[in-house]
C-alpha cells in the first residue's frame, strides 16, 4: 500500500486559508457584547446630544455660546467650526442618532487599530481586529462611546496624517482639520514646525515645513469659513470663550486626567493658580523636545505618541475619554516587545473611578492613596515620556553590548541619518 505524504503547503488548516476568519468573528462578538452592555446600562450619550443641540442652534441662528443643552445644562466648548459640522446630526431622531454614532465609533476604533499598527511598523493579518476587540473594553474607549464623543475621530484623522508619506499632497490637512474642530491637535503642528526649524538649522532640508504650511492653511480655511457663517459666535469664541477653561467643569474632577486636574486635587482647590501654567510650560517643553528628537532620529511612532501624551498632560482639561491615545501607545510598546506595554492595564482597570467622586466635589478632600488612583493616566503618560526620553541611551547601550567582546562579533545597529530615515516613506 502506498502512503502519500502531504507537503506542508497541502496540509494547511482552515485558519491558514482564511486568516481573518477567527479574529473577525472574535471582534464582531466583542462589539456585539459591548453594544448590548451599553444598551443595558442605559447610556445617555449626553455629549452627542450636546453636539446635536449645537447643530440645532446653528440652524436656528441663535447664540451658540449662550446655549445650554440636556438636563445637565451643558455649554458649547468647541470652536464654531465644530458646530457647523454638527448640523447634519439634527436630520435624524435621537434613537437613530445614538445607533449610528455607536456604529461609527466602532468603525473608527478599527481604523485606529489599523493606523496604530501602520505607525508602529508590524502589520499582521487580523492584528487590527484583535486589538479592536480588546480595546473596546478599556475605559477611555468605553467612555467615549458612552458619551458619544469625537475622540476616536480626532485620533484617526491625526494618525491618518502622520502615516502618510512626507511628500503626500494631503499630508498636514488632517492635523489642520482636527485643530479647527478642537484646538488641542494643534500641538502636532507645533511639533512638526519645531522639527522643521531644527532640521533647517542643521542643514538637513526643510521637511516638514510644507506639511506645517498645509496644516495651517486648512486650519485657517476651516476657521475662516466658520467666521463667515457664524461671525458673532466666532468673535465671541476667539476673544473670550477660548480663555475660559472653567466653563467645561471643575478642575479637580476625577475625570480630568491632566496636570491641572492632578494639581487641583493635590492642592485641594478648584483653581491651582500659577502652579498649573508653570508645570504645563515645563512639561510642554520637555515633551516636545522628546518628540522632535525622536522625529529627527526617524522614529515617527515615538515622536507622534510623545506629542499626543504631552498634549493630554498640558491641556487644561483632559477627560478620561480623551485618553483613547492609549491604544496606539500600547500598540507601539507591544511592537517594540517592551514590558512597558503593561501600561495598558492602567487603562483597563477603571481604577480612577474607585475614589469618591460626584457633584458634591469630594475630590477636594482626597487622601494620598486616592490622589494616586485619580492620577493614574497622567502618571502613565509621564512614564511613557520618560521611556521615550531614555530610549536613545538604552539603544546605544544595547548596541555597545552587541559590538563588544561579549557580543559574539555581532555588528551594532547602523546609525540613521536624518533625511534618509524610514519615516521618509509611508509607515
Amino acid at each position: 500500500m502506498t502512503v502519500k505524504v502531504l507537503a506542508p503547503s497541502a496540509a494547511r488548516l482552515p485558519s491558514d486559508r482564511h486568516p481573518l476568519a477567527l479574529p473577525a468573528a472574535v471582534c464582531l462578538l466583542s462589539f456585539a457584547v459591548f453594544w448590548a452592555a451599553q444598551r443595558a446600562a442605559g447610556v445617555s450619550m449626553i455629549d452627542l446630544l450636546v453636539y446635536r443641540a449645537e447643530g440645532q442652534t446653528v440652524r436656528a441662528g441663535a447664540d451658540l455660546y449662550a446655549m445650554r443643552a440636556t438636563e445637565a445644562r451643558l455649554p458649547t466648548t468647541y470652536p464654531p467650526f465644530a458646530a457647523l459640522l454638527f448640523t447634519p446630526l439634527t436630520l435624524v431622531g435621537v434613537p437613530v442618532l445614538r445607533a449610528l454614532a455607536t456604529a461609527a465609533n466602532l468603525g473608527l476604533l478599527l481604523a485606529l487599530a489599523h493606523l496604530s499598527l501602520r505607525l508602529a511598523g508590524p502589520r499582521r493579518p487580523g492584528a487590527a481586529l484583535w486589538i479592536a476587540a480588546l480595546a473596546v473594553w478599556c475605559e477611555p474607549v468605553w467612555t467615549t462611546l458612552r458619551y458619544g464623543q469625537v475622540n476616536l475621530l480626532l485620533a484617526v484623522v491625526v494618525l491618518w496624517d502622520l502615516t502618510r508619506a512626507r511628500g503626500h499632497r494631503w499630508a498636514g490637512a488632517g492635523i489642520g482639520l482636527a485643530a479647527a474642530l478642537k484646538l488641542t491637535p494643534a500641538l502636532f503642528g507645533l511639533y512638526l514646525l519645531l522639527t522643521a526649524v531644527t532640521r533647517m538649522r542643521g542643514g538637513g532640508g526643510n521637511f516638514p515645513l510644507a506639511v506645517v504650511i498645509r496644516a495651517a492653511a486648512v486650519f485657517c480655511a476651516a476657521t475662516g469659513a466658520a467666521a463667515v457663517a457664524l461671525p458673532h459666535d466666532s468673535l465671541r469664541f476667539w476673544t473670550s470663550m477660548v480663555f475660559e477653561a472653567g466653563r467645561v467643569g471643575h478642575a479637580e474632577d476625577t475625570a480630568n486626567q491632566s496636570l491641572r486636574g492632578v494639581l487641583a486635587r493635590l492642592l485641594q482647590t478648584g483653581d491651582p493658580g500659577l502652579w498649573w501654567p508653570a508645570a504645563a510650560a515645563v512639561t510642554a517643553a520637555l515633551g516636545l523636545a522628546v518628540a522632535v528628537r525622536a522625529e529627527l532620529r526617524g522614529e515617527r511612532a515615538w515622536a507622534a505618541m510623545s506629542c499626543a501624551v504631552t498634549g493630554l498632560l498640558v491641556s487644561p482639561v483632559s477627560w478620561s475619554h480623551h485618553w483613547v491615545w492609549c491604544v496606539p501607545v500600547v500598540v507601539l510598546l507591544g511592537a517594540e516587545r517592551s514590558r512597558w506595554a503593561l501600561l495598558g492595564c492602567v487603562f483597563a482597570t477603571y481604577a480612577l473611578w474607585w475614589v469618591p467622586h460626584g457633584t458634591s466635589r469630594p475630590e477636594l478632600a482626597q487622601g494620598g492613596g486616592q490622589m494616586a488612583l485619580s492620577a493614574l493616566y497622567p502618571l502613565a503618560g509621564a512614564g511613557f515620556l520618560v521611556l521615550a526620553a531614555l530610549r536613545p541611551w538604552r539603544r546605544s547601550r544595547s548596541a555597545s553590548a552587541c559590538s563588544g567582546p561579549q557580543g559574539g562579533g555581532r555588528r551594532s545597529a547602523p546609525l540613521r541619518v536624518p533625511g534618509t530615515s524610514r519615516s521618509d516613506r509611508p509607515l
